[in-house]
Formats: structure tokens, C-alpha cells, sequence
């Protein structure tokens, strides 16, 4: 399974062949986390290693294959190259012997579709100073400065740190708490949590996790639960100002939970967090509107073992075939895999949670989907939907924006 260290900033180093994005990778790590080789072509898939960069902190190094690799496998690894770019937060684009051309171009026309910010750096600068007009271009073509630098050594570190401190957004440091604005310091949250088959044995599952951490942040009494003892516990005469489930509970939890009781999802709760919250309110309704034949895409952050109870593969299908009663295809992608199918083949998009990637991941996971009108949707909010109490799952979030 995905581990959620990679919800750190990721920055990705891409580059034609040979052009040092290895070297690059060491020298700002200080470690020989990259292979290093003259011969072009060392680095064949991207390689993720979680390190911390000081100046910058903690984050996730992905080393790129060459953008300019060749022949059938080298056309795969330059496939796996661009997929990489709907991950990171941050670019760096290495050139070197003053080559600046339609490879790097399409580069930087993907960042700046997807809003990443990016450096560009001129590499190996000690042997092949970059020359003025190639400087005028790139500052012509992107707006951008390009930098000389020489990884070789330790000399550049500090200025390539300075740089990258700068340019990475400050959202990405920031942990936006999963309840803020929803309760206040003593408040009683409830957290309803089912143990299932899905559930790691002896452990919580990360959502739950964080949401326990985010509760005592707030400095709220936090109450944790299964479902079986729901009854029990409302029978204490207790009010929680909020109570949270796991969506698959939803059905048995809303009738137990009294309506004056503000009651949402973990599932919910991270989508308000992480992702396009108003594009999920508007596109979640499309599930009555599902006609037969259509094809729906489930989106899975993660990756783990398959099991008769998974939520993403079973029982989502199994609910939305009984709710429409339509005649629909499905499709699920997990982890940050590619598509297999273009985006509008499909009548609608449902995104998990999104626990153990970042907000930039999930955002750019969608944002085809999005921007093509295609309805999307979120875990927690089709499985309130279909149990007809969306309205009262969204509300608790709905009503701190009014």
C-alpha cells in the first residue's frame, strides 16, 4: 500500500538524457541516491526517494528517464516521464550544451497546463557556459530565467536550494486541518468507525487516524466507536456537536444519529480538504441521471490487496447498478495510473478519498475530467447520495462557507 510519507511535496527532475539530472539529484540531497553514468539512458523509470533537503525540509525526489530516449521501450519510458508531471509540486527542467528545443517545450507546456511551477537550470555550465542568445530564447519562450549551475560540485548547492524554496508553493507546507472551522475547543466528536475486512489487522485505517489526530488538535473530546455500539452510546444521553462515519455506514448510522446532529463522512471530510469540494457538490446529483450503457471510472489513491468487500471494486458498482437501475460499465484505475480509456468515454468520474496522496495529485487527477464537463465525484458524497441523506453529509461543510 501507498504509505502516506508521499503525501510530502514532490519535486520532479526531467531532462534529455545524459543532461545530469542523476548528479543533480545528489548533489541536492548531499547522498548517492542517483546512479550516475555517462552512458545516456542510465535512468529507465521514474524513481521516487523520500529525503530532506536542507533549506527546503522534507520531500520526494522522482528521477525521470531522458524526455529525448528513443526506439519502442524508449518511447514507454518517455510516457512514464510525462505521467510524472500530474504528480509533483515543483519542476526542475535541466538543459545542458546550451539545447533548448521542441522536447523541453512540450515540458513546459505541461507545467503550465497543470499550474506547476517550474526552474530551469543550464547544466555542466563549467564546460559549456550558456550563451546569450539561448538565454534571450528561453526568457522569450517561458518568462523564465534560466539558471548556470554545475552539479559536479557542491558550489551551486546553496543558490539551486535558495531557488527551490522560493518557487515551491507555500501551500504545500501547509496541513490544513481536517475539521477547522467545523467545531470548537471542548466539543464531543464522534467517530464512528466498522472494521472490516479492508481494515490493516491490529491497526486504524489512515483516515481514521488522521481524523482522531485532527479532533484532540482541536482540543475537542474525542469519541471513538464501532457501529455495534452506536445504540449503546446514544442511550448515555451524550450530544456530539459532529459525528463522523465511514460512508459504508452511512444507511445504518443516519438512522441512529438524531437529525439535529450534524453527521458527514470520513470520506467527506477529506474531500472538503483536498480537492474541488464545489465540483463534487454539483456533479454528485449526475447518479440519478445515469443512462444504460454509460461507463463510470472509479479512481483509487491507493493500492492494496483486492477483497470481496472492497469498496471501490464491489460494493460502489454493486450500489449504483441497484440505485439506477441501469445496465452500467465500470472502469477503476488505482494509484496515479494512466487512464486506460480517453476521459470522455466515461459519464461521470468517482475519486476516493484521496488519504495518502497530495491535494496537487488529486487535483491534477481530475482536473481532465473537469475541464472536459464530465460530472465528478468523491466516495463519501455518491454513497450519501444513494442513501438519500447527501444533503445532511455536506451540510456541516455547506454551511461554513454561507
Amino acid at each position: 500500500m501507498k504509505k502516506g510519507k508521499d503525501i510530502k511535496p514532490h519535486i520532479g527532475i526531467f531532462g534529455k538524457r545524459n543532461n545530469g539530472k542523476s548528479s543533480f539529484i545528489n548533489m541536492i540531497t548531499g547522498q548517492d541516491v542517483a546512479i550516475v553514468s555517462d552512458l545516456a539512458g542510465t535512468t529507465t523509470d521514474p524513481v521516487k526517494k523520500s529525503v530532506e533537503i536542507f533549506g527546503v525540509g522534507p520531500v520526494i525526489i522522482v528521477d525521470t528517464a531522458g524526455i529525448d530516449d528513443v526506439g519502442e521501450l524508449g518511447m514507454k519510458r518517455i510516457a512514464k516521464t510525462m505521467a510524472v508531471i500530474n504528480t509533483i509540486d515543483l519542476a526542475v527542467l535541466l538543459i545542458a550544451d546550451n539545447s533548448f528545443d521542441s522536447f523541453e517545450k512540450h515540458l513546459i507546456s505541461e507545467f503550465n497546463n497543470l499550474d506547476i511551477p517550474y526552474l530551469i537550470f543550464h547544466n555542466k555550465s563549467d564546460a559549456f557556459p550558456l550563451l546569450a542568445q539561448t538565454r534571450k530564447q528561453i526568457i522569450e519562450e517561458t518568462s523564465q530565467k534560466c539558471y548556470d549551475i554545475n552539479t559536479i560540485t557542491s558550489s551551486s548547492l546553496s543558490f539551486v536550494t535558495n531557488l527551490m524554496r522560493e518557487k515551491i508553493p507555500a501551500s504545500v507546507y501547509i496541513k490544513p486541518a481536517l475539521l477547522e472551522g467545523i467545531v470548537k475547543e471542548k466539543d464531543v466528536v464522534l467517530l464512528i468507525t466498522p472494521i472490516d475486512s479492508e481494515a490493516p489487522e491490529g491497526r486504524m485505517i489512515l483516515p481514521q487516524q488522521m481524523a482522531i489526530r485532527d479532533v484532540l488538535d482541536h482540543n475537542c473530546i474525542c469519541i471513538t466507536l464501532r457501529e455495534t455500539e452506536l445504540e449503546d452510546f446514544m442511550k448515555m444521553g451524550v450530544k456530539p456537536a459532529l459525528a463522523i462515519t465511514d460512508s459504508q455506514a452511512f444507511d445504518f448510522v443516519s438512522k441512529i444519529i438524531p437529525e439535529e446532529i450534524p453527521l458527514t463522512g470520513f470520506s467527506i471530510v477529506f474531500a472538503r480538504m483536498k480537492s474541488n469540494f464545489d465540483k463534487y457538490l454539483e456533479g454528485t446529483p449526475h447518479l440519478a441521471k445515469l443512462k444504460d450503457g454509460e461507463k463510470v471510472l472509479i479512481l483509487e489513491s491507493c493500492t492494496h490487496h483486492v477483497s470481496c468487500e472492497d469498496i471501490g471494486r464491489f460494493k460502489l458498482p454493486n450500489w449504483i447498478t441497484k440505485f439506477t437501475g441501469k445496465e452500467i460499465e465500470f472502469d477503476v484505475i488505482a494509484g496515479l495510473d494512466s487512464l486506460k480509456n480517453d476521459i470522455t468515454d466515461y459519464a461521470m468520474i468517482i475519486q476516493c478519498g484521496g488519504c495518502v496522496v497530495t491535494r496537487k495529485q488529486l487535483n491534477n487527477r481530475l482536473k481532465p475530467a473537469i475541464d472536459a464537463g464530465i460530472p465528478v465525484s468523491n466516495y463519501g458524497m455518491a454513497i450519501a447520495f444513494m442513501n438519500g441523506i447527501f444533503e445532511r453529509a455536506v451540510m456541516p461543510f455547506v454551511s461554513t462557507k454561507s
